[in-house]
């Protein structure tokens, strides 16, 4: 850690005996400094009174070390004063890490493509916060070794598994490599063991300021490795199970877990049109015990509605954005992504596919040596919507840590709200944009106002053919009238949205249509800012938002919705 830096001390603060002249009266006060000045030899000023009672006694900027002193000691001569201390300086404690590799680490801390994320150290680290790694499991490294607590192995099928019993209580990573091609099925290739589970394990929760390596987001929140991809990757009855035992639910046969998440990372996936109701059901369940979900989009350049558990509800899904702030070459993208966060590119889109031509612009991360079976630890940049999905696993935990009230909705909404617009282009969508560490968790702690007061429901309501369902929200601390231009933020993901009919409807009952219904528009969801003039109606109360679909063949659902006064 650096040192902190000397500052010459230009004030005192004085503290009165109480029932003197002085403790009570700035008159009296003025007069002791004066006096003071006049015994020292100084140029002293009575500057104000402290909120404790103090007085504040200023020395003027050329004021010295000795002088200092000299006035000190004055001060505490004086049977009339009860302390006499220097005004010193603070400073924040969000310092430069000292990890020997932290300056390659971009995507934290440049302006262009990186997240913000030193600035958010000074309100919280990811103490008290475990992340569970749903993942390969976990390659021993040093780098790590301190933050990581006891996961599970939930392979259940002994050759995948390759440890010889199937699922465990060891989250060690095995190995998931492939000896041959289509040994994983026809048009797979061979392949050496990714050790991806602590690339994205580092990422997150890498310990900090120990003069090694990299600095991991949350580095202060425990890392969880739980083991759900071995040879030929993992099954979803195995990752639904890890997904309820991480967040602290009951599966069969397996003992509780003794440290559950708060946060999910799943930068796993496959194709699928649909979430299946074993996966939906499983982050329902995480999500209703408090556990915020972060799945990595998918790589292949392609609409992530088509893919899983990216398509699913009630997660954080998260596209992938280059160093100079574009969409990266390979991350998917549409309207089911909800934020973007850096995972770089090891390569051009236009170089040979396995290449690793500008190592540079990865991020890097902790990994292991070894080509099947573990060796020796090392640190590789890797690029993908799996090394994305990190970030905002981190940034999730950092919220927890500095607001430990905050739901999973709430932990959303406020990585969505506080985004960047991309500096560079995305083509198909990338949610909000970048987020921005700094920016959210001094938005949740209060550091700077928000843009108006912003009141919003990030819980899913599921929208069905011919139903009619609402989503509500209390609004509170409000005085008077809501606004002539009340701001309704609407974003519901519906694959015709035509079909909808959407109202705000007001505490008293009062219903203000905001959208109509069109056979002519089948585009894809809803994501517009209505203004409405609500001046008749009392702020505080029940708000809703109503939405009626009024055909059948496309459903969706209300992702979020919000107010702005």
């Amino acid at each position: 850690m650096a040192a902190l830096p000397s500052a010459p001390v230009e004030k005192v603060i004085v503290t009165y005996k109480s029932r003197t002249a002085e403790a009570g009266s700035n008159a009296a006060a003025k007069s002791d400094t004066a006096a003071k000045a006049k015994q020292t030899g100084e140029a002293l000023t009575f500057e104000r009174r402290l909120a404790g009672g103090a007085a504040l006694v200023d020395l003027g900027d050329t004021a010295t070390k000795q002088d200092v002193t000299d006035v000190l000691a004055a001060f505490r001569a004086d049977p009339s004063v009860a302390v006499a201390e220097p005004d010193i300086r603070a400073y924040p404690m969000a310092v430069t890490p000292n990890d020997t590799d932290y300056a390659k680490q971009w995507d934290l801390f440049e302006p262009t493509g990186g997240m913000n994320v030193p600035g958010a150290w000074d309100k919280g680290t990811g103490s008290g916060v475990t992340v569970a790694v749903i993942d390969t499991g976990y390659a021993a490294h040093s780098d790590l070794a301190a933050n990581v607590v006891p996961g599970y192995d939930f392979i259940s099928t002994s050759a995948d598994a390759r440890d010889g019993n199937g699922r465990d209580a060891d989250a060690k990573d095995e190995g998931d490599w492939n000896a041959t091609d289509n040994e994983c099925g026809l048009g797979s290739k061979a392949s050496n063991s990714s050790w991806h589970g602590t690339h994205v394990a580092g990422t997150i929760g890498a310990v900090t300021s120990n003069a090694k390596g990299i600095a991991g987001i949350a580095y202060n929140a425990k890392i969880q490795p739980v083991r759900v991809l071995g040879k030929c990757g993992g099954s979803s009855a195995d990752i639904a199970d890890a997904i309820t035992w991480a967040s602290g639910g009951n599966v069969p046969g397996v003992a509780a877990n003794a440290t559950p998440a708060k946060v999910i990372n799943l930068s796993l996936g496959g194709a699928s049109s649909t979430c299946p109701s074993v996966y939906q059901n499983a982050i329902n369940g995480a999500v209703q015990r408090g556990t915020t979900v972060v799945v990595a989009a998918g790589n292949s350049n392609a609409n992530a509605s088509g893919f899983t558990p990216a398509n699913c509800a009630n997660v954080i899904n998260v596209a992938s954005t280059s160093r100079e702030g574009n969409r990266s070459f390979y991350s998917n993208f549409g309207s089911v992504i909800d934020v973007s966060a850096p995972g770089g590119e090891t390569r051009r889109g236009t170089d040979t596919p396995g290449t690793v031509t500008t190592p540079e612009n990865g991020i890097l991360s902790t990994l292991n040596a070894g080509s099947t079976v573990q060796a020796g630890e090392n640190y590789k940049p890797y690029q993908g919507t799996s090394m994305a999905a990190p970030h905002i696993a981190g940034l999730a935990a950092l919220l927890k840590s500095a607001k430990t009230t905050l739901t999973p909705a709430e932990i959303e909404s406020a990585i969505k709200a506080n985004a960047r617009p991309l500096p560079g282009t995305c083509s198909g969508g990338c949610g909000t944009g970048i987020a921005d560490a700094t920016k959210t968790v001094n938005a949740v702690t209060g550091t700077t106002p928000p843009a108006g007061n912003v009141f919003t429901n990030a819980t899913n309501v599921t929208i069905s053919d011919n139903a009619t369902v609402s989503s509500s929200l209390a609004v509170t601390g409000r005085t008077g009238n809501a606004p002539a231009a009340l701001k309704v933020g609407v974003d519901i993901k519906h694959t015709w949205r035509g079909d909808l009919v959407i109202d705000l409807i007001a505490p008293d009952g009062t219903v203000r249509n905001l959208k109509t219904s069109s056979g002519s528009d089948s585009a894809d969801n809803v994501l517009a800012t209505y203004t409405v003039d609500a001046s008749s109606e009392v702020a505080n109360g029940t708000w809703k938002l109503q939405v009626r679909d009024v055909a059948s063949g496309d459903t969706g659902y209300i992702d979020s919705w919000s107010l702005t006064f």
